[in-house]
């Protein structure tokens, strides 16, 4: 076999990171694109001794699970990869990937992983988007008359091409119209757009975070110069045609960097801020805050955390990997005291800061890398009792093996881990239980992401006796 031939496969089931898997003798085939069940004509682009790589090329015949994507833009659009698999089959597949996660990786067996508790609104679901100017991407047949530059997303695996959006079903249909709203005024006032090429130009991405709970909307318009002439102007015409935007925000990046963050903020409407609410807890969210995405999920799943840590009200919690707090926050009515660590300074801030807009006392925040306050740098626990409870909720890459190895000498009850990331969480467990002390109490897969890929789930340990 050589890269570029052809071969018709049936794909089996869906692999972590988007890929399906299929079989040729023994062969384990990893394909870009198409629905599990699908029979398809496939191009093959990487071959190994244990396994090949291969792109979609052609249905031949459609899985029962296959349903036509709803959005204009599937395809080339970078996101919303699964939206041609029933929502169902989505949750059964993103299950799958958990069971496999802690079976073949950590090593454990015998293990009741319960349904994915799935969204509510598979649609329509996240409260922010980052939206990109940029080169466009054309389509083969696309008129000459079409502007250079789009606003939208990034195409598939391209950073350098952007798809112009009409709809994105993300976001609200409000989120939409304020998108193509920007980009006819853009082009109106033939504002320039920010070239990674010339580093000259003004417009680099519109941002927009929405409250699902308080209806508030910010619309943050990041820019490559401070502009204030074109600011005014642009925020008078957008709050006269959405009269539901309270607040408008320009982040200033004067960095050839591509990021969504400004070196300096600038607020033309509004307080700068808007508010959020998720159980008891209110939120102040800025344009550079951390928030998790999707509202009505992170209610569920901060509620598992609250269900798997057991708190009764005496319970001392050490919150590690705090962020902005909100996990504590949640937790704060039924806990003695609370310490979280974060290692983004921003974050901490942010978290003080919530703590104080509700009220609560019983939670302190702590700046630091956690491996290095768990080690060299621990004179804190001399200030707390040692906790009951430990709640983790690590980035992608999981835990650094010295912070796994010293949690364990906290004498934690119950550890609470919550993870973006079911492999790393796999790998992270098995240290955790691997002196015995621990072992899986219960799983709860939650699904934050509708159409793509990823999955959360909270795991909790207890003591490695059954428990009660």
């Amino acid at each position: 076999m050589q890269r570029g031939d052809e071969l018709v496969v049936t794909l089996e089931s869906a692999a972590f990171e988007g890929k399906n898997i299929a079989r040729l003798d023994n062969l384990v085939v990893f394909v870009r694109g198409g629905v599990p069940g699908d029979t398809a004509r496939t191009r093959l682009t990487k071959i190994k001794k244990q396994f090949l790589e291969a792109d979609f090329v052609e249905l031949l015949s459609p899985s029962p699970d296959r349903v036509s994507a709803p959005c204009i833009h599937f395809g080339p659009c970078g996101g919303c990869k699964w939206q041609e698999l029933a929502y169902e089959a989505q949750l059964s597949f993103k299950r799958q990937q958990v069971v496999d996660a802690l079976t073949r990786l950590g090593g454990f067996r015998d293990l009741v992983v319960p349904p994915v508790l799935g969204a509510t609104n598979a649609f329509y679901y996240r409260n922010k988007m980052e939206f990109s100017f940029g080169r466009r991407w054309r389509l083969p047949n696309a008129s000459e008359a079409e502007p250079e530059w789009a606003l939208g997303l990034h195409i598939a695996e391209r950073f350098d091409k952007v798809l112009d959006l009409d709809e994105c079903r993300l976001q609200s249909e409000v989120s939409a119209h304020i998108v193509n709203f920007t980009r006819d005024y853009a082009l109106a006032n033939n504002i320039s757009i920010y070239s990674t090429t010339s580093h000259s130009g003004l417009l680099r991405n519109l941002v927009i975070r929405e409250s699902r709970r308080t209806s508030e909307r910010m619309v943050n318009l990041v820019t490559f110069e401070d502009r204030p002439e074109i600011m005014h102007e642009f925020t008078s015409a957008l709050v006269a045609k959405f009269p539901g935007v309270t607040t408008v925000v320009n982040n200033v990046n004067l960095r050839k960097s591509q990021v969504a963050l400004g070196d300096f903020e600038k607020i033309y409407h509004g307080p700068g801020y808007i508010t959020e609410r998720i159980g008891n807890r209110r939120y102040r969210i800025s344009a550079n805050s951390f928030f998790q995405t999707n509202t009505d999920q992170a209610e569920r799943l901060y509620n598992v955390v609250r269900e798997f840590a057991g708190l009764t009200g005496s319970e001392v919690v050490y919150d590690l990997y705090s962020g902005t707090g909100t996990i504590a926050l949640h937790l704060a009515d039924q806990a003695k005291v609370i310490v979280g660590i974060e290692s983004v300074e921003q974050s901490i801030t942010d978290a003080r800061s919530n703590a104080e807009f509700n009220g609560v006392t019983n939670c302190t925040f702590l700046a630091g890398d956690l491996k290095d306050r768990l080690t060299r740098d621990a004179d804190w626990q001399r200030q707390f009792p040692r906790p009951d409870v430990v709640v983790l909720d690590p980035p992608r890459s999981g835990m650094h093996e010295k912070a796994a190895t010293q949690l364990l000498t906290l004498g934690a009850q119950r550890i609470v881990y919550v993870s973006c990331n079911p492999t790393t969480q796999a790998r992270d467990l098995k240290i955790l239980t691997g002196d015995g002390r621990y072992a899986i109490q219960a799983v709860q897969p939650v699904d934050m992401f509708p159409h793509t890929y990823h999955i959360e789930n909270v795991v909790l340990l207890g003591s490695a006796s059954p428990r009660a």
